[in-house]
């Protein structure tokens, strides 16, 4: 077993998640396609394997050791670039339900293959704006649990991720830095969107040690009728108080 892999299993297993080597065939056949299309379209700057197994793969099952991923959950990932965090923690709980909403077409073509490529199942790439998908009522309201990871300010990702959490659902910020300043302007869009602050968490990668935050909001109520506003608006003109 290579160094990556040893640490990559070890570290996972410390969090009582123990990997098969068909999910272990399934992850180094992700990597080498992320660094495959890469050269073709801009998905990542990370692309030395040990980076992306910490920064990428490690990184986003990390959701796991706060939020249980045991249950039969549908989630939705909100502007997820190249995968991140659901095609891994798709990996890893293959029963989980997923939708992966992002804005660039090629992305989601790629996203598609590497779906195709890791034989996953009941996984939906769908190309669009998440405030016009978040209109539609197969989609609002919907989800047990949402997920965006490093897209843009929580004052903006609320407006963008909430309207697709169901009542009694959980949306799940995934951030770098220090979270203080953010999640004061966030406040009020928090309310607005009918969200409670739940609980946040900090860890830090296990090699680099760089600080990573999550925040969890519950909802509480649905979506107020006239969020989120059209598309651009939540990010030029954010619910801040």
């Amino acid at each position: 077993m290579d160094q990556t892999i040893k640490w990559f299993t070890e570290k996972l297993a410390a969090q009582h998640i123990s990997l098969t080597e068909q999910q272990l065939t399934q992850f180094e056949r992700y990597y080498e396609l992320l660094v495959e299309w890469n050269e073709k379209m801009n998905l990542t700057g990370i692309t030395e394997r040990d980076a992306v197994y910490e920064k990428h793969f490690y990184d986003s099952i990390s959701l796991a050791f706060h939020v249980d991923m045991n249950k039969k959950l549908n989630i939705a990932d909100i502007g997820s670039g190249a995968g991140f965090p659901s095609i891994p923690l798709k990996i890893v709980f293959p029963h989980l339900q997923v939708l992966i909403v992002d804005s660039l077409n090629k992305r989601i073509g790629f996203l598609n293959h590497v779906v195709e490529q890791l034989g996953l199942q009941q996984v939906t790439a769908l190309h669009g704006r998440a405030e016009d998908i978040a209109r539609m009522s197969q989609y609002r309201d919907a989800f047990d649990l949402v997920t965006a990871r490093a897209v843009a300010r929580l004052a903006v990702l609320n407006e963008f991720c909430l309207p697709f959490v169901k009542p009694g659902g959980v949306f799940a910020s995934m951030k770098g830095a220090s979270l203080g300043e953010e999640l004061q302007e966030a406040a009020f869009s928090i309310k607005e969107l009918k969200g409670k602050l739940a609980a946040q968490y900090e860890l830090r990668l296990p090699n680099e040690q760089s600080e990573r935050h999550i925040v969890c909001i519950n909802k509480l109520a649905a979506t107020p009728k006239k969020y989120p506003r059209k598309a651009g608006t939540p990010l030029k003109q954010p619910l801040i108080k």
